[in-house]
């Protein structure tokens, strides 16, 4: 009851249900289109993490509706959970971070490039800001890699932050394949949400760049950095697993061997920060204890 009262008193979602949106994320995106003016002269656009498809519904009504020749304009929408049709808009099933979803997008488009990648994914919050925007920002860098393979020369690249102490690292990583990146705030956005949106604009990746579909996982990067040869490209630091992975597992947990013999550590702290509540807990159990002699 309370969460629908919450709703009730937010002017966004009531439009939203009025006006025939699926999301008040709509909004997000009208508003971004009006300072910005994204959506002018678009006619092919990716959708990534587009579930419930509020913002392909904005697509279709402003790109697919209006147009003439609707065979012209192409919207795909992307995620991993399924959604209901919409006019004018192609919907694949999958996880963005996986090379066979880019590969599915790239075959869509053929030989031509989309006008406009945006992505409104974010994962499911844990409440640890640090982590939330680690999380996030992976997630975009994801929706960057399937742009750089999609997206047209001075296109337009728009995708959900969270504003954090790193987010300077992101801009600037952005920077590098935009000549125009702004972070938006729209009014439909709550105050209270430490989400935001960066605009990247007129896409312009350095001179030589190949973008790479790569798993850094299985692929041997070596011989991908030589296929490609191109020495812009940026350097993918493997992830390189030491120790042998047929011995202890850290997580999980091992009997005692019945000849084990207790050790106490080579060096305890200095300085613990619960020096003083063992203190405490030390001078409360010697006053039980006189309690407990004199009683008897």
């Amino acid at each position: 009851m309370g969460k629908t009262s919450k709703d009730k008193r937010d002017i966004f979602y009531r439009q939203a249900k009025e006006q025939g949106w699926r999301a008040r994320s709509a909004f997000k995106l009208i508003q971004i289109d009006e300072v910005f003016d994204i959506l002018n002269g678009v006619t092919r656009a990716v959708d990534l993490c587009a579930a419930p498809g509020s913002w392909s519904q904005v697509l279709s009504k402003k790109l697919w509706e209006p147009s003439e020749n609707k065979d012209e304009v192409k919207i795909i929408a992307v995620d991993l959970q399924p959604m209901s049709p919409l006019n004018g808009v192609i919907q694949l099933q999958g996880d963005i971070t996986k090379l066979e979803t880019a590969e599915a997008i790239i075959s869509h488009f053929g030989d031509k490039k989309a006008h406009l990648v945006c992505s409104d994914g974010a994962p499911d919050v844990t409440g640890l800001h640090d982590i939330d925007e680690y999380i996030q920002s992976q997630l975009i860098l994801a929706a960057l890699n399937i742009a750089t393979h999609v997206l047209m020369k001075s296109g337009t690249f728009v995708a959900k932050i969270f504003r954090g102490k790193d987010i300077s690292l992101l801009f600037s990583q952005l920077s590098i394949f935009f000549e125009k990146v702004s972070i938006a705030k729209p009014t439909s956005s709550r105050n209270s949400s430490i989400e935001a949106f960066v605009v990247c604009q007129n896409y312009q990746p350095p001179d030589n760049y190949v973008p790479q579909k790569i798993n850094p996982m299985i692929d041997d990067l070596e011989v991908i950095r030589e296929i490609t040869d191109s020495e812009v490209n940026r350097n993918i630091i493997p992830f390189v697993v030491c120790g042998d992975l047929r011995s202890y597992d850290s997580d999980m947990s091992y009997p005692i061997d019945e000849n084990y013999e207790h050790k106490e550590i080579v060096q305890k702290p200095t300085a613990p920060p619960y020096k003083e509540v063992l203190e405490r807990l030390s001078q409360i159990s010697l006053k039980h204890e006189g309690f407990s002699i004199n009683k008897q």
